[in-house]
């Protein structure tokens, strides 16, 4: 018998609307968020060119265009902007790699976990700015001390999420494999690590903002050339413009970042 053609008509209305919903909801949504961040820069604009706010402090939308064009027509921009996304990258997928397998070693050894819990927690809680000196002292001025700012900021993080990401793994579950003799890796390959890909995935999220205040943060302190060098030469020179550029250029990145994860968080939901 030959398969029936699914058409519009073969659901039933109150689905057909609940679909017809789901699109006005979503056009609703992207409406406003480019409609808020419009508005936003046009009132900022405004406001500038009316010295309600003063523009040496403020900048202005327009002023970060121009410099914006400068920095480009000086080749600096770029230069500047490929090496923060460097270390970026680099420390994102350094903290998020050990991280993860911190946490794997740590779920498979209940002793080892509540040994070193409370140093986790601790390491947590410090500040990591506090480091910077030591940090410079143990592998240098430059990228190296970068990079391991940013996989310091991160790599707890990650592996805190994730070790409670295999904890609250379903019991019923790792129980039904142990009646059928799965061993501890199987365990873990078959139910835990599957279980726990949301969080993955929220942990990604959470590590792309956090890897770029790490590199920031870290070209604050020991930097050549990057984002977070013009944001404080900027600001030693008193030139918002350029403080703001640097910071507009920042924002484009993270979120260029964020939407690839978005991107593997639908194929992964699909």
């Amino acid at each position: 018998m030959k398969n029936k053609k699914i058409t519009a008509t073969s659901f039933s209305k109150s689905h057909q609307l609940y679909v017809s919903k789901l699109k006005k909801d979503k056009f609703i949504v992207i409406f406003f968020r480019i409609f808020i961040l419009v508005a936003f820069i046009g009132l900022w604009e405004l406001l500038t060119y009316l010295k309600v706010l003063d523009p040496f402090f403020f900048s202005s939308p327009s002023r970060i265009v121009a410099t914006l064009g400068d920095l480009i027509s000086a080749g600096t921009l770029f230069h500047h902007a490929w090496v923060t996304l460097y270390e970026t990258l680099i420390g994102f997928a350094i903290a998020t790699v050990l991280g993860y397998l911190i946490a794997v070693a740590l779920w498979w050894n209940e002793k080892v976990r509540k040994i070193f819990e409370p140093y986790i927690i601790v390491l947590n809680s410090l500040p990591k700015i506090a480091l910077g000196p030591v940090i410079i002292l143990w592998v240098g001025a430059g990228t190296s001390a970068i990079v391991l700012m940013c996989v310091l900021i991160c790599i707890v993080i990650t592996t805190m999420s994730m070790l409670s990401a295999f904890i609250a793994c379903d019991e019923g579950k790792i129980l039904l494999l142990k009646s059928m003799h799965a061993n501890k890796f199987q365990i873990l390959w078959k139910c835990v690590l599957p279980n726990s890909m949301p969080d993955f995935i929220s942990v990604l999220k959470i590590n792309v903002g956090m890897a770029w205040v790490g590199s920031i943060m870290g070209e604050y302190l020991t930097s050549k050339a990057g984002l977070g060098y013009l944001i404080v030469y900027g600001g030693q020179i008193f030139k918002i413009d350029l403080v703001m550029t640097a910071t507009f250029v920042l924002c484009i990145l993270a979120f260029l970042m964020y939407f690839l994860v978005s991107l593997l968080e639908r194929r992964y939901k699909k």
